[in-house]
């Protein structure tokens, strides 16, 4: 059967640190392609700085760069926040064997599983492969949820066919969001934060030029 990873995030914007994470999980497990998943209304977030359709193109434009990566539109016209549990509601509708899926997230991420809606039966609907961001190594994570140590594997490995939470400690950039923001705002460079094409569109449509981050 074919590996596919799924990477949500709002992406307000894309970087690299997204693709490292991206990129890695498919290292690790073998993935065959990864779809990234652009959220409309991000559940724990408040409202995004660019909108839906500039996120997308963004996240279309990032994936085109690094082979295996795909955007899918899945969130984009969706009503109400992009919780995870919804979206993988949506693909088994469309026939996707979501239990076989590998929901890739950094480890900082992770750490706040327990208020993602739907918790703990979240985790029983797909695999998930959780990366090491810097600062949060994701074998920690063992520590930090002790209650879960005992669901997850660290790679490489083998995959099981009851979904587990693989740890993948691969190092990524350390990029985020708001520090992309931060500088555009500050009107300095984001060379080598976010992929040349993106930033390109970023400065084409004037994005992120006020000081809200």
């Amino acid at each position: 059967m074919t590996r596919v990873g799924l990477l949500g995030g709002t992406f307000d914007p894309i970087h690299v640190g997204h693709l490292d994470v991206a990129i890695a999980a498919r290292e690790a497990l073998g993935l065959e392609r990864i779809l990234l998943v652009p959220s409309r209304v991000p559940p724990h977030r408040r409202v995004p700085h660019a909108s839906a359709a500039h996120r997308f193109a963004m996240a279309a434009m990032a994936a085109a760069t690094t082979p295996g990566l795909l955007v899918s539109d899945i969130e984009m016209n969706a009503d109400g926040p992009s919780y995870t549990a919804s979206t993988l509601d949506r693909l088994a509708a469309a026939g996707v064997p979501v239990r076989s899926l590998f929901f890739i997230i950094g480890a900082d991420a992770f750490r706040d599983i327990a208020t993602w809606m739907q918790y703990p039966s979240v985790l029983d609907r797909c695999h998930f492969a959780v990366v090491s961001r810097p600062g949060s190594p994701a074998p920690a994570l063992r520590v930090a949820l002790p209650s879960l140590a005992t669901r997850m594997i660290e790679t490489p490995c083998g995959i099981p066919a009851e979904p587990s939470i693989f740890l993948i400690d691969a190092p990524t950039a350390p990029v985020s969001s708001t520090e992309v923001r931060r500088r555009l705002a500050d009107r300095t460079s984001i060379a080598g934060l976010v992929p040349d094409v993106v930033a390109a569109h970023i400065a084409r449509h004037g994005l992120y030029l006020k000081a809200e981050l």
